[in-house]
């Protein structure tokens, strides 16, 4: 049997509600939430009953998302189930870091607090838009980025999925020239152009405050969104990286298959990873683990 790998997503998925059943079946999942609510009172509240509206504020939506992430991973472990790798999409690979003891569960929270706050910040103080464009292949995506300016690629997601960071009066003549190319733009509703040189001030912000974050080495491989293979040399730096430069998610799982997984866990809100691995490669196997009665499909 291959390997094992644990993915946690990212925002954009959020729900009233989500976590909710996780935190009734499972304590490990109920002491994640209880950790978040002594350093961010109101958390848990947040998660289970806060409007769309306020969950989709980037300084609500990181630490929701983060202790829903973290939650349904202990949850999993609670029965038995510990992966060989891990890794997560933008503010999931934050709770992949805490997950593999990289950082403690409070220091964890802790750092995506700050990261909302931040991003939040630059994203107002430097207005841009993200698009997401569909059937063309990211050589495509990269040339046509090429033809304006501050315009980025910033999510390799798929074979023919990419995410492109760009300023709003680019964003329709990008979506046009994605059409004549062939291809499909959908303008996100985000509430900035993340992982791009639009935050460039958030990631400067994140390296002063992790100068006081203890990391340690990770029990097993985390893979970077930076460099798409597992962390290693100035752990801070990676961090900071994955703020304001593309997060390349095909290559991480394709390197995770290369390196021997076959099998993918995906931990938190929603199900867009397990949708973009299948689409990577189909002949592997995808789970995913939002709800208590995810875990015995899994464990089965």
């Amino acid at each position: 049997m291959g390997k094992i790998a644990l993915v946690f997503s990212g925002q954009g998925a959020q729900y009233t509600g989500m976590g909710k059943a996780l935190y009734d079946a499972s304590s490990a999942a109920r002491s994640i939430y209880s950790m978040a609510d002594r350093i961010r009172p109101g958390t848990s509240a947040q998660c289970f009953s806060g409007t769309a509206e306020e969950l989709k504020e980037t300084i609500n939506t990181q630490p929701c998302v983060f202790i829903t992430d973290l939650a349904a991973a202990y949850a999993l472990r609670e029965k038995g189930i510990v992966p060989d790798c891990t890794a997560g999409f933008s503010l999931g690979e934050i709770a992949a870091l805490a997950f593999s003891g990289m950082l403690s569960d409070e220091d964890a929270f802790r750092l995506v607090c700050k990261r909302g706050e931040l991003m939040d910040q630059a994203a107002k103080a430097n207005p841009g838009a993200m698009v997401a464009v569909l059937k063309i292949t990211p050589a495509q995506v990269e040339k046509i980025c090429a033809q304006f300016e501050k315009t980025y690629p910033v999510n390799y997601n798929s074979p023919a999925q990419t995410v492109v960071a760009t300023t709003t009066e680019n964003c329709n003549a990008f979506c046009d020239a994605v059409k004549a190319a062939g291809g499909k733009g959908k303008k996100l509703a985000v509430s900035g152009a993340f992982h791009s040189p639009f935050m460039t001030e958030a990631a400067a912000g994140l390296t002063t405050y992790m100068e006081n974050v203890r990391f340690s080495d990770p029990r097993f491989p985390v893979y970077s969104d930076c460099t798409a293979h597992p962390y290693e040399g100035d752990y801070r730096q990676l961090v900071r990286a994955q703020v304001e430069k593309p997060v390349r998610w095909q290559q991480i799982v394709e390197n995770m298959i290369a390196d021997g997984v076959d099998t993918f866990i995906e931990a938190g809100v929603g199900k867009t990873l397990t949708g973009l691995i299948g689409r990577i490669n189909a002949d592997v196997r995808t789970y995913k683990v939002e709800t208590p009665e995810d875990i015995p499909k899994i464990l089965s």
